[in-house]
């Protein structure tokens, strides 16, 4: 739990400017879902921690199936 004088910041959104989809429907840029970016702007920040957790997992699931198929 946050102590209200010290709130956490405003989840800022993870894009980088490489928005193309892959076959899944899911950026190759941030690692969001179609789903997920279009609803971005109505989520919380804990949603959008979640989010970004996730976003960060496909992205690092991604970079191993690229490596891995470089072998």
């Amino acid at each position: 739990m946050t102590h209200p004088a010290f709130p956490l910041p405003r989840v800022e959104s993870p894009c980088i400017n490489v928005c193309t989809l892959d076959a899944q429907k899911v950026c190759i840029g941030c690692g969001r879902t179609i789903e997920e970016i279009a609803v971005w702007s109505r989520l919380g920040d804990e949603e959008r921690r979640a989010v970004c957790e996730r976003a960060q997992g496909r992205n690092q699931s991604r970079k191993q199936s690229i490596s891995s198929s470089e072998v």
